[in-house]
């Protein structure tokens, strides 16, 4: 029978190792109330977090916390938390030094996101005193926690743990170990191919995390969150990845190598992606303003296409205040565009997003018409057909014709080559991409692609344009995927990839979808994502990014290819991984 020992409510709460995960979790809890107790032997990381202490908020009475590198100061805590690195070894050193401290039946608490709880449990002679406390990043208020007790785990350990997530402000959910790894792997290889694509110079890492954030709905950018999580901290889990799987796609990015070597390890170091002062706040850089010189003037808008797209921005350009015209390839789709345009509108109205004069005004500014002569007056026109690179090229052709000199003439695609649909106007100068995301009344990124030969003067008016929406505009080269797709679809490939696992657990897509979820805050998981972009076009998008890349990470699914040969599409005919019809 485990020896219980009494400790009073206001008792501290130790906290081993002071990196991204334990200089976040004493923070919380210091700003819950609690007295805490902080020890680690790097002295750099105890001042940084005394600093931190005094610059963060707590209620009135809260002591200071102490800030040490002596274990034996957690003697009298009322519950220890390990969060050092993820390693077996020195994590079972440590708690062995701290079981070594804490009488029989204080709580244990570790931190580890991959090793057995029981196992270290066992390692440390208290099986019985410990639990585990999974965080799938450095906690934040409200953020994810989940309590892993053990069949070894006492009754008095377990409400501890469950006592701490719910005194700490964190929300407690529930996801396994399991469906928890393939989670952070599916993470961590999405924030390494982030690293990658900034480290080709193909994009800034600002821009880069808010294409990610704008275009994905995620809750930080993807280098954002290395510097939460700690470079080193992040480089660590994919070597062990790597090791472990082979797989190349956690093979460390080069560029993630060389700032942990530098010391550059996020926000804990006061620098990495981002610059971070004492407090640990960000330090705002002022980005360089866009440049709209030689920008012209945009009154008149064309929108070529009549599907969601084509006629989400429609809507857009209109509540602007852009007369547009709607060119569509028969009567009857001009009219059903129209038609689904005034019914958006009048959700909008009563969703209260939109004045009832405005969704009026905006309807008298729309016209629709089925040649594209309609486009001879306009000042910039939009192209939403069919991702089908002979469709695109007719189209530009025809406007190349159509449209006066000096219109500027834009793609919606992100997976077809802008500068090819630039080719087939024969004026390439006047033509550039401008990727909008679905729906497009809603989602405020757009990215606008250039190719080698577009005029800097239709960029700018262009860019100029977007930001007279209310769009966020992130700038590329031309390049298939662009930055979102080029990082979300080897991301969406390697959940598929999950189906085809020896011994794949029969509920791996829900499962999957709820850690992502609920431990990582994105808004929906990679099966829910996929049924939404549709099946059908998730695949021919994979196509077209390995045509480009030809790397094992952008080849095609088969079990995706197996789907949409079932005639399984997605949400759009209610039949796909998460979607069944009702």
């Amino acid at each position: 029978m485990t020896q219980q020992t009494p400790h009073t409510p206001t008792a501290p709460i130790g906290v081993v190792g002071l990196g991204s995960v334990g200089e976040a979790l004493l923070l919380l809890l210091r700003a819950a109330g609690h007295p805490v107790v902080g020890v680690d032997t790097d002295l750099d990381a105890l001042a940084r977090v005394g600093t931190r202490a005094k610059a963060s908020p707590a209620p009135e009475g809260t002591p200071d916390p102490v800030l040490t590198d002596d274990l034996t100061r957690l003697d009298g805590v009322r519950l220890a938390v390990e969060a050092v690195p993820e390693d077996r070894a020195v994590k079972t050193g440590v708690l062995r030094r701290v079981a070594e401290v804490c009488p029989p039946g204080t709580p244990l608490l570790t931190t580890t996101a991959a090793l057995s709880v029981a196992r270290l449990g066992i390692a440390c002679g208290r099986p019985a005193d410990l639990a585990g406390l999974r965080l799938f990043t450095p906690p934040a208020p409200g953020g994810p926690a989940e309590p892993v007790p053990t069949c070894l785990t006492s009754a008095q350990a377990t409400s501890a743990v469950r006592e701490l997530v719910a005194s700490a402000g964190l929300t407690e959910v529930e996801v396994g170990a399991g469906p928890a790894a393939d989670a952070g792997a599916l993470v961590l290889g999405l924030l390494n191919r982030a690293v990658v694509l900034c480290s080709e110079g193909y994009a800034s890492h600002e821009d880069v995390d808010t294409a990610m954030r704008l275009g994905c709905g995620l809750p930080a950018g993807p280098l954002e969150t290395l510097d939460r999580i700690g470079l080193d901290t992040a480089h660590a889990a994919l070597t062990d990845l790597w090791r472990r799987t082979g797989d190349t796609a956690f093979e460390p990015a080069a560029l993630l190598s060389r700032m942990v070597a530098a010391g550059r390890l996020g926000r804990k170091s006061g620098g990495g992606f981002y610059t971070y002062d004492e407090t640990g706040a960000p330090v705002r850089e002022r980005g360089d303003v866009p440049d709209e010189t030689g920008a012209r003037p945009v009154r008149r808008v064309g929108v070529l296409g009549s599907g969601a797209m084509a006629r989400g921005i429609a809507e857009v350009t209109a509540l602007a205040g852009h007369p547009t015209v709607l060119v569509a390839r028969s009567a009857a789709k001009a009219d059903a565009a129209l038609e689904s345009v005034a019914g958006s509108l009048t959700r909008a109205v009563r969703r209260g997003k939109v004045a009832p004069a405005a969704r009026e005004a905006a309807l008298d500014r729309l016209v629709t018409a089925t040649g594209s002569d309609a486009f001879a007056d306009c000042d910039l026109v939009i192209e939403a057909v069919a991702e089908d690179p002979d469709v695109k090229r007719a189209m530009f052709a025809a406007l190349g014709e159509a449209c006066a000199p000096g219109t500027v003439l834009t793609t919606t695609t992100s997976s077809l080559s802008v500068a090819a649909c630039a080719e087939a106007s024969g004026r390439p100068a006047d033509v550039v991409g401008l990727h909008f995301f679905n729906p497009a009344p809603v989602m405020r990124l757009v990215e606008l692609a250039h190719a080698p030969g577009t005029d800097p003067g239709a960029l700018a008016t262009a860019r100029a344009f977007c930001r007279g929406l209310g769009k966020t505009v992130v700038e590329c080269p031309d390049r298939t995927g662009f930055i979102v797709n080029s990082l979300l679809f080897p991301y969406l490939g390697a959940a598929l990839a999950l189906l085809d696992r020896p011994g794949a657990d029969d509920r791996v897509v829900e499962r999957t979808d709820a850690a992502v979820e609920r431990g990582f805050g994105y808004p929906m998981g990679p099966f829910a994502l996929l049924d939404t972009i549709g099946l059908d076009v998730s695949l021919a998008i994979q196509h077209r990014l390995f045509d480009h890349f030809e790397t094992p990470e952008h080849e095609p699914s088969d079990a995706l290819a197996d789907l949409v040969s079932a005639g399984l599409l997605g949400r759009k005919n209610q039949r796909g991984l998460r979607t069944a019809a009702r």
